[in-house]
């Protein structure tokens, strides 16, 4: 936890939210290898908090994402998609959406045009994403602790502010920026 305090305003945020805490107490149940809720599931939430909309609004999906880099095979993931949307009822069944992180390394460059260095484990994947502000986690512990990941730290989520992955250049920015801003204008953009 840092000491600013932004650590335990995620949590509050968290917390406060019921359908995000469904999801991650049932991902606890499922028990996957190195999970995490991340990305839209976490920080949407902080922004919605902040500007003052319901805390779902904007939400399209949570994404669960696990490491397991024994089998990276689409019939093992797809197992695990079938096991977990077993899990939920609707509308959260259609709603989460997790992918083998240690899997990644073989689509990405695909379906986005940029290589992809293989993931060490789930928290990885973060430091990968198109900005500090999306780059947050979140697991429910078996003790009911919530370990928080952000490689960036939490400053420009709750300041608002939406800048470019200072360690990975992408051509994903502008389009997601753009994106991102038209559902909060509040967002500062820095380029």
């Amino acid at each position: 936890m840092s000491g600013d305090g932004l650590d335990q305003r995620l949590e509050a945020i968290v917390r406060g939210s019921p359908s995000l805490m469904r999801v991650l107490t049932t991902a606890r149940e499922l028990d996957l290898p190195d999970w995490l809720i991340f990305s839209g599931a976490v920080y949407q939430r902080v922004l919605n908090h902040l500007t003052a909309r319901d805390p779902d609004y904007g939400i399209k999906d949570y994404d669960l994402g696990y490491h397991d880099a024994a089998n990276v095979s689409y019939e093992a993931e797809d197992r695990v998609i079938r096991r977990v949307a077993a899990a939920f009822e609707p509308p959260l069944r259609e709603m989460v959406e997790v992918r083998n992180q240690a899997r990644v390394h073989l689509w990405f460059e695909g379906k986005f045009g940029e290589p992809y260095a293989p993931l060490g484990s789930t928290a990885e994947a973060l430091t990968r994403f198109v900005s500090p502000l999306f780059a947050v986690g979140a697991r429910l512990e078996p003790d009911d602790r919530l370990t928080v990941v952000a490689p960036f730290g939490l400053e420009d989520l709750f300041a608002l502010r939406l800048r470019p992955n200072p360690t990975r250049v992408t051509n994903g920015f502008a389009r997601t920026a753009a994106s991102a801003q038209a559902r909060w204008p509040e967002l500062i953009v820095a380029n």
